[in-house]
């Protein structure tokens, strides 16, 4: 019996020694890409029109990839290593059809046939290429060098589509800044006869530098930046016919100075369509035109609105390709409307406080799509089936938390990644019918002998009785009696959330460093943040930083509230919108946090980009009163606390002029302002430099708050 009670104290003893491992702060930053990596499969991908999907694995032989067959999920081997040149393992294939696969390998871009397993060197992808999209019905190549787009055709003759490409002209890339949903520039039409592409003239927008401090002496690279109130870019979109080797251009008409997203081809390739929005962005209209002669045919309808409209999903055509989808926030909430190609509205698919996230895949055999939607909750993303023809909706996932699916091509089996507070990764794969389920992978929890903090979600009121999400991270061993110091960390700016139900629980392992070394760490999505429907993103409209730090306060007036809240020793920070929220707070509640540190702030929202900065501010010549109420280059006089600023000094995003010129204003106020500049670093710092930002931002709350 002694023998029994001392194994199960040793035990337990152990137990708490495996649980007490602290983090430490490369942990905390690089941890989860590094030695704190959760477990995942390798090359999980559906073969097309099959109900099989492939896995990497290791053999005693080397790397393979094995094809698994449903239901049974039987495995055969479907290639090996050494069946690749000069690769010491499988590629990651991007699957064409059931029989073909495409590959990099180095600056090579390869066909690997199934059958055959044997590959073919389509084309070596040139070392300054600057954007490039295959198009598989034809093995069609486009990509872009110097600005202009060329064509590598199926029978591999190359043809330079364009000649006007340089600095201030661009061809075949993304455009608009990446907004409105934009990653590319380059559009193949459904069998691969015709290449759509934007064409960008930048000529007139004003030149910034950007300085190389590696060289000596420095040297300058200017780039085109559109700021807002000022001119902006040019953009139309050609046509390029390999067969006849001309380029015609769609007539998208005046004024010039609009945004044109949304590009889509007709299935039967003879029209594209586009979602022409005005410079002011309250006007959008779904336009059609001849893809043969460029010729504008109609305008299927329009959206309007007295604050924005903001495209940013192209059209999904459904199966007998006489009606398509459309996305649209016209009710409140981003939502899926059938039409058919006079632009008659069917019917609305998907309805209420709540908004579709992606669309999946589908089924046409039941008539649904696969979405992703927040219907179970804001911080919640799951996947269902829904009618696009009634609108009957299911929910097809059964565990809380985020949900990555990856579906079949005829939807009814779905591979699904995903993850919660308390799991850090699961793969699951069913079938849509919910006949069929199997676990693939329970990761293992990479954080399991460490001491991990507390974390509870909390939900506030705005002044307007909106809920409030909030996370708090309490210290570890936390004592109720003790007062502890507080860390804000905040970004509160559209098309971002920082709470949901995710792993780890905290969403940032600094967070729990910092709980770990005595801190309170609080996270809260004000107005303004995403998912949340359209009134509580447009809440900030034409007054950014104002609501917003008015629900930053009601988190600030709650933490002050409980006993063990040091309120005179309270932090804040943020980086990009959550800059500009630091350094708000810093000038116009000056009160109220003791230090701050901002990160790539914008200062002026002057000196932001138009696509952006307009949507939500309009622009400075119709909104005087807003652009100077949300400037903090005149404000530098209010500062009582510490304000630490840090910069990229090659950002091209919120560009360095915005700190330089805050800095200026801080000088001629007598104001002392601490600053650190990151060279070479754009509008973030990333990878292992990560670590020495978040060091240097751990030590100036050390310093003032402990």
């Amino acid at each position: 019996m002694k023998n029994y009670s001392l194994a199960i104290a040793l035990f337990a003893s152990l137990s708490v020694l495996a649980q007490d491992k602290q983090l430490t702060m490369e942990d905390a930053v690089i941890g989860l890409g590094t030695n704190l990596r959760v477990e995942s499969l390798s090359q999980l991908k559906w073969i097309p029109d099959e109900n099989s999907f492939t896995e990497a694995v290791k053999t005693s032989y080397g790397n393979a990839l094995v094809l698994r067959t449903l239901p049974s999920l039987k495995t055969d081997t479907l290639a090996r290593s050494n069946e690749f040149t000069d690769m010491k393992s499988v590629p990651s294939l991007s699957w064409i059809d059931k029989n073909t696969a495409s590959y990099r390998n180095a600056q090579d871009f390869m066909i690997w046939n199934r059958e055959t397993k044997s590959s073919e060197k389509l084309l070596t992808i040139p070392e300054n290429t600057e954007a490039q999209e295959f198009e598989s019905a034809t093995s069609s190549f486009a990509y872009v060098v110097d600005n202009n787009l060329y064509l590598l055709d199926g029978k591999k003759q190359t043809h330079q589509i364009t000649e006007d490409g340089k600095y201030g002209i661009t061809n075949g890339k993304a455009v608009h800044q990446f907004e409105f949903g934009i990653s590319k520039g380059m559009f193949f039409s459904p069998k691969g006869n015709l290449l759509a592409f934007y064409r960008m003239d930048e000529t007139m927008v004003n030149d910034y530098p950007i300085i190389d401090w590696s060289k000596t002496p420095a040297v300058n690279k200017n780039i085109k930046y559109p700021f807002a109130g000022r001119d902006s870019h040019h953009v139309t979109l050609g046509v390029y016919n390999p067969k006849t080797k001309k380029t015609i251009f769609l007539e998208t008409g005046e004024p010039k100075e609009q945004f044109l997203t949304c590009v889509t081809w007709a299935p039967d390739e003879k029209s594209i369509y586009i979602a022409v929005l005005n410079r002011d962005q309250n006007h959008m209209k779904l336009n059609q035109y001849d893809a043969q002669t460029g010729k504008y045919i109609k305008t299927l309808f329009e959206e309007k609105s007295e604050k924005y409209v903001e495209p940013q999903h192209d059209l999904y055509f459904l199966p007998n390709g006489k009606e398509f989808v459309w996305w649209s926030q016209r009710d409140g909430f981003m939502h899926l409307y059938r039409y058919d190609l006079n632009g008659k509205l069917l019917n609305q698919i998907t309805s209420g406080q709540w908004l579709v996230n992606d669309i999946s895949g589908k089924n046409e055999t039941s008539n649904q799509l696969l979405i992703t939607a927040t219907k179970d909750g804001a911080m919640e993303k799951h996947l269902y089936a829904v009618n696009w023809k009634n609108g009957n909706i299911e929910l097809l996932d059964s565990d809380a938390g985020y949900h990555f699916p990856s579906v079949n091509s005829n939807g009814t089996y779905v591979l699904d990644t995903w993850m919660n507070s308390t799991t850090p990764r699961k793969i699951d794969v069913y079938s849509t019918d919910k006949k069929f389920k199997k676990n693939l992978l329970t990761a293992k929890n990479p954080l399991a002998e460490y001491d991990m903090p507390k974390v509870e979600n909390v939900t506030l009121k705005a002044d307007d009785g909106t809920d409030l999400y909030g996370r708090m991270i309490y210290p570890t061993n936390f004592d109720a009696n003790k007062k502890y110091p507080v860390i804000v960390y905040l970004y509160n700016g559209p098309h971002a959330q920082m709470n949901i139900n995710r792993f780890p629980a905290s969403g940032n392992l600094w967070y729990d460093y910092m709980a770990q070394n005595g801190y309170v760490v609080w996270v809260m999505d004000g107005r303004g943040s995403s998912n949340r429907g359209l009134e509580f993103e447009q809440a900030i409209f034409r007054n950014l930083g104002q609501v917003e730090m008015k629900d930053q306060m009601v988190g600030v007036d709650y933490l002050k509230s409980l006993p063990f809240v040091d309120g005179d020793k309270m932090g804040m920070h943020g980086w990009s919108y959550g800059g500009f929220m630091t350094t708000s707070f810093m000038l116009l509640q000056p009160d109220v946090f003791k230090a701050g540190v901002a990160g790539g702030p914008v200062m002026d929202w002057s000196m932001y980009e138009i696509m952006y900065c307009e949507r939500y501010m309009d622009t400075p010549q119709t909104n005087p009163e807003g652009y100077a109420k949300t400037s903090l280059l005149d404000k530098t006089q209010n500062l009582k606390g510490k304000l630490l600023l840090i910069h990229g000094t090659d950002d091209n995003i919120v560009v360095w002029q915005h700190s330089i010129d805050f800095l200026r204003n801080a000088v001629s106020n007598g104001v002392q302002v601490d600053y650190f500049v990151y060279p070479g670093y754009e509008h973030n710092v990333r990878g292992k430099d990560r670590v020495h930002l978040m060091q240097k931002v751990t030590d100036y709350f050390d310093l003032y708050l402990k």
